[in-house]
């Protein structure tokens, strides 16, 4: 059995395959009716308006319906692209069993355990017959498939055909008088709209189920006496014909297959049987662990089965439908009704060659699974799933080609597959010893190979060369020299393609193509959510595949797409340019014509091909979003745009490409403020004056373009849109641009204006104009504001711009394929140039004269005709250059063309100088300072181990700001970096780049360490581990100059670790109030910790006074004797030492025991504060050094907080001294 889909849910009772589509309508014990799709294996609806079981369900075979039967004695019609129930039809008095819409009639049948079946009209919803007769319940009713009858089976143990010939014609007849009369009598008298034609008797228990054979006159039946009976009819009677007995509970479903000569049953005892129709024996046996089987249904069309069972459904097929075949240079041999044929692409020729052996038909999926094939001995390898994996060896008669009927015994053998490696041998497999064998064409083993892994397949991989299949990866194994090629992991392989070169192979899984090289190095990854079926290489490298719905391809760099929908699944042989070669299921060879412009195009631009991708651009129709959207994502967008007729599309295309001459186009064409804007905003970046100016105007944006104005220093421009704002009684607008022009006496005038007299005085009299702020004094009267004394007043005015009007200088770059080639004007490039020379931007646009202008007369100014306001036209004619009027410090003009040396071209750019730091140093500090935090990680990771940056952060960002200065440039320029090297002089070349200036260096540490070392003594223990964890951070960010000093560096982080380790347990210590023995074990181990002399004085004398006063007096006497042999210098530590001394040797016991053995050398852990004996295993900190337990592998160091316990690192990179 091949699954081709499973569902977990409710018992299943209905099913009903969907005619065209992959759809199956399951019907559950728990009144849910399921649509599925079993091919993307996907739940599309569900629908649950009965009450109870639902028993019963069936797709109508063209109309968009299905009808269903319950336990609430209702049958209900839906329309399932409604997603509702149309109608309910009543009448029934019991459960429901079956419900089926007749094939061609409005008719609906349903069985009832109310004994009765029912035949309904479901376009008037009416009953149009009631079936009496059974009397028992009614388990299953069914029209026959052509003919009027219906056959019934229930528990009376009968099973009854019913003829309902009347029936059809009284609903076809013409509706004459005499007819109508007689029928009137007939349905007053009981009608004989259906009669039982014949009962079969001959089950001994209730039948469950009966069905016709679809074409011959058969009826097959199941019942709980756990028999399948055969039944043949003629005429005039019914007989039994066989039973077939097998199944040990009883048969719940029994049907006929439509296309082959088999039964299928279903029972009880949770197993489905095949039969063989015309022998009568038992051919399989499928069995559920635990759930029994209910219900079995046919696909109308295709080759499917369902099943449904106590825990969901199932959908399978038989036997595989793949013809096995081979394909060779001009032609395919494959197999067909147990013979083997061939077909020749180049005359489409199909000939029989010989006959291959019948398998035996005591079983199923027995026909040949794979073929080989070798051209130059003719001779075909069939394999086949017989006796668990066996081969034949044929070899084709050279004169045999037509007539195809010469018997031939074939050498035999068994294995798990076969295949040619070379021109007269081949290999076998023999899975059971995991070796294969080498034989020649007289079947004799030449040569045997273990294979290098667990192989359960093998396929041609190139002349003596395996391909070997396990379940999670393929190998390339040679026979030869006995070594692997290539290795790649993969999901389970079912086919393998090599390309007409054998310099690819794509291997298709189930639902996965992989595509490889031959040395199977991976170079792309395909996933399908519909099963993959086939593929071939056509001419170009592409891989052409099919799925179980469509043909689609896939390019070298993984892009796919589809390029045809299929009906029925293919499976591809070969491809000639736009004709691809398949075979369908039943053996037939058919040529499908393709378009393949579409992936020819994209595998064009793939490769740069662009004289290519020029000319299909020109002569093909590839339109389409899709296609536009491909581009953009590539970042073709200057191609897409001549695909697009769309002017909007185009538009956002022409942006996004920077053709802003395109961006104009579409823009006038669409005229829309929102595009005018991004017009503006794009060529603003450009740099592109004369468009910005155009597109503000056309938005009438006044506010930005007396700012484009100023920035551009265009200040007749200026004072023309301040008579605008005037006559558009834009008050701020006005005074703004009397603002930027520095025209006082308007301001003053603006202000007076709008009535802010004490403003327009202040501005008159600050700024000279005595006559206007007398007149204003005077108006004001007492209310003269007062103006501050001692301060001298300036005229505000915005600085010159540095670069007035014109257009930013644009490099000049040659013009891509596609620019040169695609522009739709025909022009040449001389006279391309020639207008360029001429389009001068920056002037274009005068606005006209407003001086004379009323107010609300705007209008005329602003929509002027496109043409007039178009920027390439200027208004004063163009070369007209009789009245340019020019006054001295104009901008000069540019030049004609054929200037061309005076084009600016931009200077090449040199490298960064904080590239050059990173590229010649692999110190981790002059990454920092040159930016690259990245690397810099990068390395101290791998040289000390460090996995937490966060203590970091603060001192890469000052390495960084502090090795570069910045300097201010122009008003609207970015600030400039200037980097600053560590040893720089004058008489430095200024080509020689040095390193950065670092700000942290060895001086400013030893400061910490003093300051450490002074908290220590006053006892501020938190101030103090602040200062040496400071030490730490800063160590791996420190760069000095010699190895003494690098030896120095070193021994300063052996210090700070000490310290912070000894200081980490005092502290750690003071918190446990309530543990004495623990705060005792704590002082002890601070002991131990490498420290300063007076520090390890003060140490001692701590751990002496905690333990005396615990009475663990014999410890405390260490103590005493340690700290005497350091001969204190003060005199109350050596006195009190003496005392404990005294006080333990009257009595030498310790009152608790410690974890504490100070004979034997030890050193702490930094995590958990105990001693690690030597002799212990321990892990350390691959940047402080500081030891832990094994158990904190992989963790955080506590003691620096930076590196990762036990990790791998190279050691402290601080001095260039130690990379030469």
């Amino acid at each position: 059995m091949l699954t081709k889909f499973e569902t977990k849910s409710n018992r299943v009772k209905g099913l009903s395959f969907h005619s065209k589509r992959p759809w199956i309508l399951a019907s559950l014990h728990s009144g849910v009716i399921q649509l599925w799709d079993y091919r993307m294996g996907t739940l599309i609806d569900r629908f649950d308006e009965h009450d109870g079981p639902v028993r019963g369900v069936h797709f109508h075979k063209s109309q968009p319906l299905f009808v269903s039967g319950g336990d609430d004695y209702k049958i209900k019609v839906w329309n399932y692209k409604l997603h509702r129930c149309l109608f309910t039809l009543l009448g029934h008095l019991d459960y429901i069993r079956t419900v089926q819409f007749h094939h061609e009639y409005p008719w609906i049948v349903s069985a009832s355990d109310d004994q009765t079946i029912r035949i309904w009209n479901w376009q008037s919803r009416t009953c149009i017959s009631v079936l009496t007769g059974h009397n028992h319940y009614v388990m299953c009713a069914t029209f026959h498939p052509k003919e009027d009858l219906v056959v019934s089976a229930s528990l009376d143990q009968t099973v009854r055909v019913w003829d309902i010939g009347a029936l059809r014609k009284k609903t076809v007849s013409p509706a004459d008088d005499i007819l109508r009369l007689s029928q009137m009598n007939a349905d007053f008298f009981g009608g004989v709209d259906a009669v039982v034609k014949y009962v079969l008797e001959g089950h001994d228990r209730g039948v469950n189920w009966a069905s016709f054979h679809p074409t011959l006159p058969l009826i097959v039946s199941g019942a709980d006496d756990r028999q399948v009976k055969i039944w043949r009819m003629n005429d005039t009677k019914a007989w039994e014909v066989d039973t077939l007995r097998g199944h040990m509970n009883n048969v719940s479903c029994v049907l006929f297959h439509p296309k082959q000569d088999i039964i299928i049953s279903n029972s009880e005892d949770k197993s489905i049987r095949v039969w063989d129709a015309t022998k009568r024996t038992g051919l399989q046996t499928f069995r559920r662990e635990h759930d029994r089987f209910w219900i079995l249904a046919a696909h109308p069309e295709m080759n499917l089965l369902a099943a449904g069972h106590d825990s969901g459904m199932i959908v399978f097929k038989l036997e595989r439908e793949r013809p096995a075949f081979s394909v060779t240079a001009d032609s395919v041999f494959y197999v067909k009704d147990r013979f083997l044929r061939t077909f020749d692409y180049s005359t489409q020729k199909d000939t029989q060659l010989i006959p291959i052996r019948r398998p035996g038909a005591n079983s199923l999926n027995q026909a040949p699974r794979s073929l080989s094939y070798s051209p130059t001995e003719s001779a075909v390898l069939v394999c086949s799933d017989t006796d668990g994996g066996s081969y034949e060896l044929y070899v084709v008669p050279k004169d045999s080609h037509g007539r195809g009927d010469s018997v031939q015994e074939a050498k035999r053998g068994v294995g798990g597959s076969a295949v040619f490696v070379a021109r007269n041998r081949f290999a076998v497999l023999e899975k059971s010893t995991n070796q294969v064998l080498v034989k020649n064409l007289k079947n004799e083993i030449v040569k045997k190979s273990l294979l290098p892994i667990a192989t359960d397949a093998i396929f041609y991989a190139g002349t003596g060369n395996l391909l070997c299949r396990a379940e999670d990866r393929v190998v390339i194994f040679d026979l030869q020299q006995r070594i692997i090629l290539g290795d790649l992991q993969t999901s389970f392989v079912r086919y393998v393609v090599w390309s007409q070169d054998m310099e690819s192979v794509a291997l298709l899984s189930k639902h996965s193509i992989i595509i490889a090289d031959k040395k199977l190095a991976h170079r792309c990854t395909l996933h399908e959510t519909i099963r993959v079926k086939s593929g071939a290489w056509d001419d170009n490298g592409v891989f052409i595949y099919t799925t179980l719905t469509h043909i689609k391809y896939c390019l070298p760099n993984g892009d796919s797409g589809i390029i045809k929908t299929l009906d029925v699944p293919v499976y591809v042989t070969k491809i000639f340019g736009n004709t691809i070669f398949c075979l369908e299921r039943d053996g037939k060879n058919r040529p499908i014509i393709i378009d393949s412009t579409e992936y020819v195009f994209k595998l064009s631009l793939l490769r740069k091909r662009y004289d290519q991708v020029m000319s299909m651009i020109k002569n093909s129709e590839l339109c389409g979003q899709a296609m536009i959207a491909y581009l953009q994502q590539k970042g073709f967008p200057q191609v897409a745009l001549y695909f697009v007729k769309d002017e909007r599309t185009r538009f956002n295309l022409a942006l996004e490409s920077g053709n802003i001459e395109k961006a104009l186009e579409s823009a006038k064409k669409i005229d829309e403020k929102d595009h005018w804007y991004r017009l503006g905003v794009e060529a603003l970046r450009q740099g592109n004056a004369g468009i910005v100016e155009y597109a503000y105007q056309k938005t009438k944006n006044f506010e930005r373009l007396s700012f484009h104005y100023l920035i551009t220093g265009n200040l007749d421009k200026l004072s023309k849109m301040m008579k605008i704002a005037e006559v558009k009684n834009d008050v701020m607008g006005q005074f703004h641009d009397a603002l930027y022009l520095g025209d006082v006496r308007e301001r003053v005038k603006i202000l007076e204006n709008v009535g802010h007299l004490p403003l327009a005085y202040i501005t008159a009299s600050v700024h000279g104009l005595h006559d206007i702020a007398e007149r204003l004094a005077a108006e004001l009267g007492e209310n003269v504001p007062s103006l501050p004394e001692g301060r001298k007043p300036s005229l505000l005015i915005p600085p010159n711009p540095v670069l007035s009007a014109g257009d930013w200088p644009l490099l000049m770059v040659s013009k891509g394929i596609f620019e040169g080639g695609l522009d739709d004007t025909g022009r040449d490039a001389d006279e391309d140039y020639e207008e360029a020379a001429d389009a001068d931007w920056g002037e274009g646009l005068d606005i006209a004269d407003v001086d004379n202008l009323q107010n609300g007369d705007i209008s005329a100014v602003l929509n002027e005709d496109d043409d007039d306001v178009h920027p390439e036209n200027d208004e004063e004619g163009g070369w007209d250059l009789e009245d340019l009027d020019l006054p001295p410090d104009a901008e000069t003009p540019k030049a004609a063309s054929n200037a061309r040396s005076s084009v600016f071209v931009a200077p090449t750019l040199g490298m960064p100088v904080s590239q050059i730091w990173v590229q010649r140093s692999s110190l981790a500090a002059e990454h920092a300072a040159s930016g690259n935090f990245d690397t810099a990680m990068r390395l101290l990771s791998r040289q000390l181990g460090i996995r937490n940056f966060a203590p970091l952060k603060s001192q890469f960002i000052d390495l960084h700001m502090g090795s570069h200065s910045y300097l201010r440039g122009f008003t609207s320029a970015p600030v400039i970096s200037v980097a600053i090297e560590r040893g720089w002089s004058e008489s430095a070349s200024p080509n020689v780049r040095g390193p950065p200036a670092l700000i942290f260096d060895f001086s400013q540490l030893e400061e910490k360490l003093k300051a450490g070392y002074k908290a220590t003594t006053a006892g501020k223990f938190s101030e103090a581990l602040k200062h040496f964890l400071a030490i730490l951070h800063t160590i791996p960010l420190i760069v000095v100059e010699t190895r003494r000093e690098v030896d120095e560096v070193k021994e300063l982080v052996i210090i700070a670790k000490e310290y912070v380790l000894a200081l980490q347990m005092e502290l750690k210590r003071r918190e446990m109030k309530d543990d004495p023995i623990r705060q005792q074990e704590l002082a002890a181990y601070f002991t131990h910790c490498t420290l300063q002399l007076p520090h390890t004085r003060l140490a001692l004398q701590n751990a002496m006074t905690v333990c005396f006063k615990a009475q663990n007096l014999s410890t405390a006497a260490n103590f005493a004797r340690r700290l005497l042999e350091t001969n204190p210098s003060n005199e109350n530590q050596a006195r009190q030492a003496r005392q404990v001394l005294q006080a333990a040797e009257r009595n030498m016991k310790d009152a608790t025991q410690l974890n504490y053995d100070f004979r034997n050398p030890f050193v702490v852990c930094g995590a958990t504060y105990v001693p690690i004996y030597r002799g212990q295993k321990d892990v350390t900190c691959p940047y402080c050094g500081t030891h832990f337990v094994l158990s904190q592998q992989g963790q955080l160091c506590n003691v620096c907080d930076l590196a990762a316990v036990g990790s791998d690192a190279s050691g402290l990179l601080c001095s260039p001294s130690q990379v030469r």
